[in-house]
């Protein structure tokens, strides 16, 4: 473990990268206890309140848990794919909220990502998925649905698609592209979007997974992405015409 520190950066960041990378690097592994505040405080050369920082970072990051008691301390967590989600979601919502990326780029990159994934969940996919897709379906399909509503219910269906894949590395790596990506698009397309047309693709979609038929399952998200693009297209055309 790096003990180092560089007087130029906060010390309790440099402290909770170092214990980081020994988690990465199996220095520190699974259920292990890590060393008592007073020691790492010792280790590093600084005071137990800036270990103390250092600890709640990494807890931030469920790299580690804390247990009171004589048997207490700070132990390396396991971390899960569902645990990571979260964070996922969170740093993909920023880069896009912060670097301005424009809707063609992330839509490209949604649904390139998503037509790889939909030939395995055609092939792999179980019972439960294929329910939750037709759930979401029937849910997009009520009269008076907010549109904040149709908004949650399409990332769900899509979600319950890239989950039918069973592989959990693209689940994780799908939930950025999904549930940030998948917002911003509503949010350009609401106005001018037909419910009606949105709903026959997904139950397309969900036709195609269920015959377990891959081909099928791309092009019916190809159109999808043919048409999500085009709309955006023609909202945006009709912004910059009203703005002049």
């Amino acid at each position: 473990m790096k003990t180092d520190l560089e007087t130029s950066r906060a010390l309790s960041v440099q402290i909770a990268e170092s214990i980081r990378d020994a988690i990465v690097a199996g220095t520190l592994i699974v259920d292990e206890r890590l060393p008592s505040e007073a020691e790492l405080a010792a280790k590093f050369g600084v005071s137990r309140p800036t270990v103390r920082e250092a600890l709640k970072r990494l807890a931030a990051q469920n790299l580690i848990r804390t247990q009171r008691g004589a048997s207490g301390g700070a132990f390396v967590n396991r971390l899960s794919f569902e645990d990571a989600y979260g964070q996922m979601i969170t740093t993909s919502t920023l880069l896009l909220s912060m670097n301005e990326v424009d809707f063609e780029t992330a839509c490209e990159a949604r649904f390139v990502l998503e037509r790889a994934c939909a030939p395995i969940a055609a092939q792999r996919r179980g019972g439960e998925h294929l329910e939750r897709m037709r759930t979401e379906i029937a849910r997009q399909a009520r009269p008076g649905l907010t549109d904040e509503d149709f908004c949650a219910s399409d990332v769900a269906f899509h979600r319950a698609l890239v989950d039918g894949a069973r592989n959990p590395v693209l689940s994780y790596q799908l939930a950025g592209a999904i549930e940030a990506i998948e917002p911003l698009m509503n949010m350009i397309t609401f106005t001018a979007r037909s419910r009606e047309r949105i709903v026959h693709l997904h139950r397309r979609i969900a036709d195609a997974i269920e015959a377990r038929d891959g081909p099928a399952a791309d092009r019916e998200l190809a159109a999808l992405a043919t048409y999500t693009i085009a709309l955006a297209h023609d909202v945006m055309a009709k912004r910059r015409h009203a703005g002049r």
